[in-house]
């Protein structure tokens, strides 16, 4: 008997079947897998309290690749992202997959970034800057800062709050609350008053903010931080001696005028408690965010004779220190003479 034998075909709708799942496979891993960035370096998506799905999507295409766009917006419709959209500031690492930059804006996992407090003069102008690196609007802040019942809180009063904020740089979340920031920075500043900071103020007779106050007039007369500690001990002289500290920056902040490169008899009647050459000791709060070496500086003053100074006629940034009111006054004929010989106003 013969056994009969059957011939093996291939069918169409193999191949197909086939094909079809390598062009799955292959979309697969560009809607979900491939790298995820336009470019090789790494880019922030910033989605705050205002977006919407809609905006989140135009933010993220800026940045993506067109086949890495296609498979994120294809995984917002098939979950609940649209519905629960968390805030933040989101680094998008060269490399990353869709798969993951996705999950990581679903799920809310942003990175700490480093924030420098800057040194500004004004709580105006802390309050823009904070709102050009914070998810916090300016004015916000700023009415936040002139609240008197918040400042107490925070232990301090409206022209002494700057006080807390040291400028260091410090690790926070770009979407961090203003309230829970402030009490960030009131923490921070505590920390940075250690008890060897504390000691050195006790010694000088003067509370942190008197110190931060005094700093950040030195801070003004200098940026050369070699000299700072001679400049805290002229003034730290003339508190001991109830002298008025007759500070040109003082007039300046009292004026708001702080590009001024010259400061005018007229000027020194200026009706302010910052006035330091009408009023006698230091003025009710600090006139800026002063540096930490200015802040040191003043914990650590150097001790000497001298109650006048006056900038060099060279224009260094140094100054020339004087014991005697008539050896102060020819200091500064020759640095009014130099001014003028340089036709500065």
């Amino acid at each position: 008997m013969k056994i009969p034998t059957f011939k093996y075909t291939k069918k169409p709708y193999c191949f197909l079947l086939g094909l079809g799942a390598v062009v799955i496979l292959v979309l697969g891993y560009l809607y979900g897998f491939a790298s995820f960035l336009k470019g090789d370096e790494a880019r922030y998506v910033y989605v705050d309290k205002d977006d919407t799905i809609d905006s989140v999507l135009t933010k993220v295409d800026t940045i993506a690749k067109s086949y890495s766009f296609a498979g994120f917006s294809t995984m917002v419709r098939h979950s609940s992202y649209a519905d629960n959209i968390r805030t933040g500031r989101y680094e998008i690492k060269p490399g990353e997959m869709t798969f993951t930059v996705f999950r990581k804006l679903k799920n809310g996992r942003q990175d700490p970034m480093k924030l420098t407090i800057p040194s500004v003069r004004t709580t105006e102008r802390l309050s823009a800057e904070l709102s050009k690196h914070l998810m916090v609007d300016s004015a916000e802040v700023k009415k936040m800062l002139s609240d008197e019942a918040f400042c107490q809180k925070m232990g301090y009063d409206t022209m002494t709050v700057i006080s807390m904020f040291i400028p260091n740089t410090y690790e926070v979340y770009w979407d961090i609350p203003l309230e829970k920031f402030m009490e960030r920075m009131n923490k921070e500043s505590d920390a940075f008053w250690t008890s060897d900071r504390k000691q050195k103020a006790l010694s000088l007779g003067l509370t942190p903010v008197q110190v931060i106050t005094l700093a950040s007039i030195i801070d003004e007369e200098t940026a050369n931080n070699g000299e700072k500690p001679m400049i805290a001990g002229m003034y730290y002289n003339r508190l001991q001696i109830g002298m008025p500290l007759q500070a040109d920056p003082t007039i300046k902040f009292a004026r708001k005028d702080f590009e001024a490169r010259r400061v005018y008899r007229d000027w020194l009647t200026t009706n302010s408690p910052y006035n330091t050459y009408t009023n006698v000791g230091l003025p009710p709060g600090p006139i800026r965010i002063p540096s930490v070496a200015g802040i040191d500086a003043v914990l650590n003053l150097v001790r000497h004779n001298y109650y006048y100074m006056c900038a060099k006629e060279d224009f260094s940034g140094t100054h020339n220190f004087a014991e005697t009111y008539a050896e102060h006054q020819n200091n500064a004929r020759k640095y009014s003479m130099a001014l003028n010989a340089r036709g500065i106003q």
